[in-house]
């Protein structure tokens, strides 16, 4: 066959789908011209795009279901997008298949306040439900970075967690059930309002499944109750080493904060000149701990804290007499991957997570390979639960800097994984870390996982090429055989 006649195969191939697709999602809701597709070409890993073959936007369940029956039956491979916040490629999507977006699911369902529960669609944003219950002074837990922007249902895939995750838990403590329509078209429900359900446990599946399980309609949340009080402590110190210890001794007293988050010397300077809230600039390194709950327990929790940070040896410790102060120490930390933005064209920002008293060895590590790879790294870190969040700076238009940057990341993760920590913490394998998955996990260990991929999706429709290194197929008794070669990503630029 002449390249011309497969340039038309693939050609009129596209154009019966897009036909097809126009005909479950009427109007608006196909978008197939060039131009229209590129804003959907890449998400929060900007180094790695791809032009979606076609994009459609449905806005029922009903047409989510036939979307994917369609596919199904087709073997038109499908990626589910929210928001696009993805840092680990989670949603990028592939040329020869359908990016279905979600983002016209945004109402909030229902808040049963007697339950503690909401019911939303996946495109609500993070924030969106806070704001939607807290004039009854309740909130939803996790709080990403990118909370303002990301949507519910991509939380739902990548497990996503945030800077309060030490005490409330990651998006898999906080969902009580979703709705999920499979490549079939059937529609399954998992949980509910209740706190348990019976049998295998499904809903944990599909939390960090990054899409490729299903795809999330509905999403039933958990709400708390806002705390009476709470008080944070601005820490600084003179080594990261320092810092450290203060963090595993606080956990090591049974202390467990609302949050805990460190940022070394480069960070608090970029964030001070971004946000300036007053960070002192001579630290090493900074701690925010925020302790939150009854007032007189809070009280007593920040003694506490001061005693165990003044044993080692803080050089300042600032604690927060108003809630408007609490708000500006965090509005730095909030901050701190904008700020960042002002130091280099581009930066990587990983996410391993390691054991606690590892850090002080991580940091150190993580300062030789730097050296080595000739690259700056910033570090911020959800200290409580050491998810590490290094920011490597690059410049891609500088030949061979972003395969530098590459380099070094892998290597930070490989240093997460030797010292018994692990490749993720809330952004997901994705692309991203895909490579490295062999690094954590021997073959027996990914064909399990790939027996769980193929009872849903045994096709490999749903988001291929992502988290597994290696493509397996599914047998009829969910046996799998190893296919030779990786799935790559041959026709992705990296910019």
């Amino acid at each position: 066959m002449k390249p011309m006649d497969l340039d038309q195969d693939v050609l009129s191939r596209r154009e019966t789908i897009v036909a097809a697709l126009r005909k479950i999602v009427p109007g608006e809701g196909v978008v197939a011209t060039e131009i229209s597709r590129r804003a959907y070409e890449s998400d929060a890993l900007t180094a790695y795009r791809a032009l979606p073959m076609v994009v459609v936007l449905p806005d029922s369940v009903e047409q989510v279901q036939a979307v994917l029956a369609y596919c199904h039956k087709y073997n038109v491979k499908v990626v589910a997008r929210g928001a696009g916040t993805s840092l680990s490629g989670g949603s990028l999507p592939l040329e020869d298949g359908v990016l279905v977006s979600m983002m016209k699911f945004n109402r909030v369902k229902e808040i049963d306040f007697d339950n503690r529960a909401a019911v939303v669609e996946p495109g609500v944003t993070n924030l969106a439900i806070t704001r939607a219950v807290e004039h009854r002074g309740f909130y939803y837990a996790p709080d990403p970075s990118s909370q303002i922007a990301c949507s519910i249902g991509g939380n739902v895939a990548e497990n996503s967690g945030g800077v309060h995750c030490l005490k409330y838990g990651l998006t898999t403590n906080n969902v009580l059930g979703v709705e999920i329509v499979l490549i079939t078209g059937e529609v399954v429900r998992l949980g509910g309002k209740h706190l348990d359900q019976a049998a295998y446990d499904l809903l944990g599946l599909v939390i960090g499944s990054e899409g490729m399980l299903g795809v999330v309609t509905e999403v039933t949340v958990r709400l708390l109750r806002a705390p009476e009080t709470a008080r944070a402590l601005l820490i600084a110190f003179e080594s990261s080493e320092a810092a450290g210890g203060c963090v595993a001794d606080v956990i090591g007293a049974g202390i467990i904060p609302g949050g805990m988050e460190m940022m070394d010397r480069a960070a608090i300077a970029a964030v001070e000149d971004f946000v300036q809230v007053g960070y002192p600039l001579d630290a090493e390194a900074l701690l925010i701990i925020e302790l939150d709950g009854p007032p007189v327990e809070v009280d007593h929790l920040v003694g506490l804290v001061e005693a165990i940070a003044q044993k080692r040896g803080a050089t300042q410790c600032r604690i927060s007499n108003s809630d408007a102060e609490r708000l500006a120490f965090w509005a730095g930390r909030k901050a701190a991957f904008p700020a960042v933005g002002r130091l280099s064209p581009d930066y990587f920002c990983m996410d391993g997570t390691i054991p606690r008293k590892e850090l002080p060895n991580v940091l150190a590590g993580m300062s030789e390979l730097s050296q080595r790879h000739g690259l700056r790294v910033v570090n911020v870190f959800h200290a409580g639960d050491g998810n590490l969040h290094p920011l490597i700076l690059y410049d891609a238009n500088k030949p061979g800097e972003l395969l530098r940057a590459e380099e070094f990341g892998a290597d930070i993760l490989r240093l997460c994984v030797k010292v018994g920590g692990v490749l993720t913490g809330e952004h997901g394998v994705g692309i991203e870390k895909r490579d490295l998955m062999p690094e954590m996990f021997n073959e027996t260990d990914l064909k399990q996982q790939i027996r769980v991929k193929c009872a849903f999706d045994e096709k490999h429709l749903l988001n291929p090429g992502k988290v597994f290194p290696v493509l397996h197929r599914c047998a009829e008794l969910g046996r799998m055989h190893v296919h030779e070669g990786k799935l790559a990503f041959p026709d992705i630029p990296r910019f």
